[in-house]
């Protein structure tokens, strides 16, 4: 250190003389070195000139930054007089004393009372505002500090501590440094300082800044917001019930304000302050709180500023609902919903008037706070509510008191008191029932879709409703069911059945279900089509419980024996109806012991039996009369999700390997109505029992990865690999191939060996031009890539490349290039999440960043007859990408984007369209540069015939016109003239386009 003295000593004076600023603090590191810097500033220190002395302590400030932990307490206490007795010095000294100050109130070896003597110092000595930036953030970081390390000793000072915060903070305009005060405020609050006579002064010099006015400066880099700046102040306003009596005030006068956004933020806060105030903070302020909430409710355009209106509201009914009533203090809850009543009742009697609706929701928003609110209010407002429907003859003005009486319905149930178990509505429940069952009786279908609305909220009210009134509103609805032919009101009823089944299924189970079954089964052969879609929508619908499930599944399964035993009796589209019901009965069941054997025990066998029998009949007429629905692929499509979501949801293993069985040995031993011939080979048969496939693939494929198919599960894979290659049914080898893929993309990584015996069968059959079993091939590989892709399977990339290959083929080129949009979509029967896939994240994005080097570079090297495919399977690719990625991808594949949209296959030209327009938005400087190939394609497209091509190219023209004006002024005549015969256009979607991109224009 001796030899190195001197050099630091020509650097310190180097410094103190302002030619170098870095290399003297750089130097001087480790507690020996920092005081032989302090022995070296003595001469610097005293002199006589203020700016020597303040570049001294300015060094002498930054080298403490980084020295001060090595300090002991003693060392600490005598820099700490230093740099007070400096605060008393010239004002150009001050800056580097308060980093220095800063510094030591880090030090864990601050002296006992030190705290107390710094802050005194610095509230005497110090004007904080006339510093600069900087300077008053140290002062701010040094209060932060120290009521983190130093609290007692602060709290000690009592109120002289937030009278020196309130000096220091008064005038504060920078937001950095805001956000820095309002945390000191926030914690004097919180932390129970004690702030005497100032707490108006700390209120006033806080709420000087509500509401926040503060618009960030573009490409801010301290990214300070507005938002950030109103919740630190909030946090600080509605930080103490002491501050009720400034707030309140404040706010109703804010409210008065033509600012939105002031509003707003008023609002807001008002919500927010009263959660902790009790009712006497509140109680000389309602009446003005309350004329300002309406009028912000009745007379804003705002949704937002309505909304915030309406949770003050509740936000004050329930700090008044807090209150503990004594002998001699005055209700304010029943003041505050007297006011509210007084106000707000008489609207609602004027239902042809704008006022009912803001009105209503005022009354709901009261209800919604409060056991006591919700009694009162209903009390006052529900009687003369039915009175008022029982004297109105206008089916309008009936519906809109209707909608009403719902609303209030609904906003009790969230305040439903814990110790009364009877309703809010209990004493008014026959009147209402009588309204709503009168209201579902009249022929008004609003009327009707209102009442069964306001019947599902009654059912919802717990213990409110009777088995009587049940069974009522059964009757009602069964008759609305079978007899109205409005859609509309169709949905309301099926929608109101469901809600009521699942909390009262016996009077369904004795009265609805009979009846429906009744219907389903009438043997008129001109039954209404429509009346019996809805009846099988309604058991779906009702059918949540399992005691109703039983009963209604069954029915269901009914219609599926009854059109395969008498193809007249019922439709296609019915067949592929009861099938969805099964499907929704699956989706929405309660999963339990119940249900599961339900479903495994009854409906799956059933399904699978039905489907048996009728291919075996088929076969056995062979072309003779009509053949049974069940084997028509729109049916057994239908009948895979029933059997899919079972396996996915209620899981049984047994049933799936009895499905196995089933197809690969033919054991039919399960099946209800066993009069099947014995060992039935599924996999190996005519189409009429291959494509049953599809069926096994629902069971197998729906399972968890956890459950294994062993011991038959080589010899299943096998069973399928053959019939997806041999079999020349459509169906049947596609369904094949998609159980196959299903099930290796579930199989563990073990599964090389099998893959790659099918990656070489299949190759071989499509190296083979003349194969007339190309096409399967060819599907069975789409389909594994698919499954290996997924999990990311090493093996992958082999099969993309053969893929590849094939967009050159003349036969299985277009082929080829759809294929990569099944690659990259949502599967809906298998493959997914759903179904319990192995689906790894990202996985398109992973596909296209290894693929799409290899696809331009084929596209370059393809003859011209070939690149259409290149460009299908390009654009398939690029319109399944999230749009982040089509943004950040479009420069590198824009050459071949616009070479696609002069492609002749409109889906090509339509996929592009769809890729271009968010791209175009906030366009890369690469597309700017190619404004004219672009502008050019997409005139030419507007005169497609296909309508959807028209409209896309008109939406990316439309997005053009928003560019900067001196790139797309060029092209504005030809768009004008491009977009006149739209304008004409027999299409009124296109026209409407064209007008909207003409006026942008």
């Amino acid at each position: 250190m001796a030899a190195e003295s001197p050099l630091l000593l020509s650097l310190v004076e180097e410094f103190v003389s302002g030619l170098q600023d870095s290399k003297a603090k750089d130097t001087a590191t480790g507690k020996r070195a920092f005081f032989v810097l302090w022995l070296m500033l003595q001469p610097s220190l005293t002199s006589s000139q203020p700016h020597t002395r303040a570049r001294g302590v300015q060094l002498l400030s930054e080298v403490l930054q980084d020295n001060c932990g090595a300090l002991t307490e003693r060392e600490v206490e005598l820099l700490l007089a230093f740099y007070e007795n400096r605060l008393k010095d010239h004002y150009v000294i001050t800056p580097p004393v308060l980093r220095g100050l800063l510094a030591l109130t880090k030090s864990r070896k601050l002296p006992p009372g030190s705290a107390v003597s710094m802050l005194r110092s610095v509230f005497q000595d110090v004007h904080v505002q006339s510093l600069m930036l900087a300077e008053r953030a140290c002062v701010y970081n040094m209060l932060i500090n120290l009521m983190e390390s130093r609290e007692d000793e602060l709290k000690g000072l009592g109120a002289d501590f937030v009278f020196g915060f309130v000096q220091s903070m008064d005038g504060e305009r920078d937001p950095r440094n805001l956000l820095l005060a309002f945390q000191i405020a926030r914690n004097i609050l919180l932390r129970g300082y004690n702030m005497g006579k100032f707490t108006e002064e700390l209120f006033e010099v806080t709420s000087c800044y509500f509401p926040i006015d503060f618009s960030p400066p573009p490409n801010d880099p301290h990214g300070i917001t507005k938002e950030e700046l109103t919740q630190a102040l909030r946090a600080v306003l509605t930080g103490t019930p002491k501050f009720a009596k400034f707030l309140l005030p404040l706010i109703i006068e804010k409210l008065d304000s033509d600012v939105q956004s002031a509003k707003l933020d008023s609002l807001q806060t008002l919500a927010a302050s009263v959660g902790q105030y009790e009712h006497r903070d509140l109680a000389e302020f309602l009446e003005g709180l309350w004329s300002s909430l309406r009028r912000e409710v009745f007379q804003t355009s705002s949704e937002k500023i309505e909304a915030a209106g309406l949770a003050a509201v509740a936000a004050l009914t329930s700090c008044l609902s807090r209150s503990v009533l004594n002998s001699d203090s005055e209700d304010s809850l029943s003041s505050f919903l007297g006011l509210v009543l007084r106000d707000c009742k008489h609207h609602l009697f004027e239902p042809d008037l704008k006022l009912v609706w803001p009105s209503a929701k005022l009354l709901q928003a009261a209800c919604n706070a409060s056991y006591r609110a919700a009694h009162s209010i209903t009390s006052a407002v529900v009687p003369p509510l039915v009175e008022q429907y029982n004297s109105r003859t206008q089916c309008s003005h009936r519906r809109t008191l209707l909608e009403v009486a719902q609303r209030f319905i609904q906003s009790t149930a969230s305040c439903q008191s814990v110790d009364h178990d009877e309703s809010l509505f209990s004493a008014y429940k026959d009147s209402l029932c009588s309204l709503v069952f009168s209201a579902l009786s009249e022929s008004n279908s609003s009327l009707q879709i209102t009442a069964a609305s306001v019947l599902t909220s009654l059912a919802q009210q717990p213990g409110l409703l009777l088995d009587s009134d049940i069974e009522l509103a059964v009757d009602h609805l069964t008759r609305l069911l079978l007899t109205d032919e409005d859609e509309r009101v169709s949905v309301a009823v099926v929608e109101c059945a469901g809600a009521l089944a699942e909390r009262h299924p016996a009077a369904f189970i004795t009265k609805l279900i009979p009846t429906l079954k009744k219907e389903i089964e009438s043997s008129e052969l001109h039954s209404h089509h429509a009346v019996r879609q809805r009846c099988l929508s309604v058991l779906a619908a009702v059918s949540v419980q399992a005691s109703v499930v039983m009963e209604g599944a069954p029915i269901l399964l009914d219609v599926l024996g009854s059109a395969h035993a008498d193809p007249d009796r019922f439709s296609v589209d019915e067949v592929v109806r009861a099938c969805l019901s099964l499907q929704r009965i699956a989706e929405r069941v309660q999963d339990g012991e119940d249900t599961s054997r339900c479903f495994h025990d009854v409906i799956v066998p059933r399904l699978l039996s039905l489907a048996l029998q009728a291919a075996l009949q088929s076969e056995d007429d062979g072309s003779s009369g009509r053949r049974s629905p069940l084997v028509e692929e729109e049916v057994l499509s239908a009948m895979v999700p029933v059997i899919s979501t079972t396996f996915s949801r209620l899981f049984a293993e047994q049933t799936a390997s009895r499905a196995v069985s089933l197809f690969l040995d033919g054991d039919v031993s399960f099946l209800p109505d066993n009069s099947f011939p014995p060992r039935v080979q599924l996999l190996q048969s005519s189409w009429r029992q291959t494509q049953l496939v599809c069926l096994l693939m629902a069971c197998v494929c729906s399972l968890p990865r956890s459950v294994s198919l062993s011991p038959n599960f080589e010899r299943l894979l096998s069973e399928l690999e053959e019939l997806s290659c041999s079999c020349r049914h459509p169906f049947s080898y596609t369904s094949a191939a998609k159980c196959f893929a299903g099930l290796v993309n579930k199989k563990p990584q073990g599964a090389s060996n099998l893959i790659q015996g099918v990656i070489k069968r299949v190759s071989s059959e499509l190296d083979r031009p003349s194969s007339p079993l190309r096409t399967q091939a060819f599907t069975l590989l789409i389909w594994v890539a698919k499954a290996l892709l997924l999990r990311y399977h090493p093996l992958f990339s082999v099969l993309t490349d053969k893929l590849f290959t094939l967009l050159d083929d003349a036969l299985l080129g277009p082929m080829a290039a759809d294929s990569f949009s099944l690659l990259m979509s949502d599967s809906a029967d298998v493959l997914n999440r759903g179904c319990h896939a192995d689906v790894r994240i990202m996985y398109r994005q992973r596909f296209f960043s290894e693929n799409s080097a290899k696809l331009v570079q084929g596209f370059n090297a393809a003859p011209q007859e070939k690149k259409a495919n290149y460009l299908k399977a390009l654009s398939n690719i690029v319109n399944k990408l999230p749009k982040q990625v089509q943004v950040s991808e479009l420069p590198a594949l824009l050459s071949l984007l616009l070479e696609a949209l002069t492609c002749p296959d409109e889906g090509v030209q339509l996929s592009t369209l769809s890729c271009l327009q968010p791209v175009l938005i906030n366009p890369p400087q690469v597309l700017v540069l190619q404004l004219e190939a672009l502008v050019s394609r997409l005139l030419a497209l507007i005169g497609s015939p296909a309508m959807k091509i028209r409209m896309a190219s008109i939406r990316c023209v439309l997005t053009l016109s928003r560019f900067p004006a001196h790139e797309v002024l060029p092209f504005r005549s030809r768009v004008l003239r491009a977009l006149a015969p739209p304008l004409d256009n027999r299409k009124r979607l296109v026209r409407r386009e064209a007008v909207q991109a003409r006026a942008e224009w």
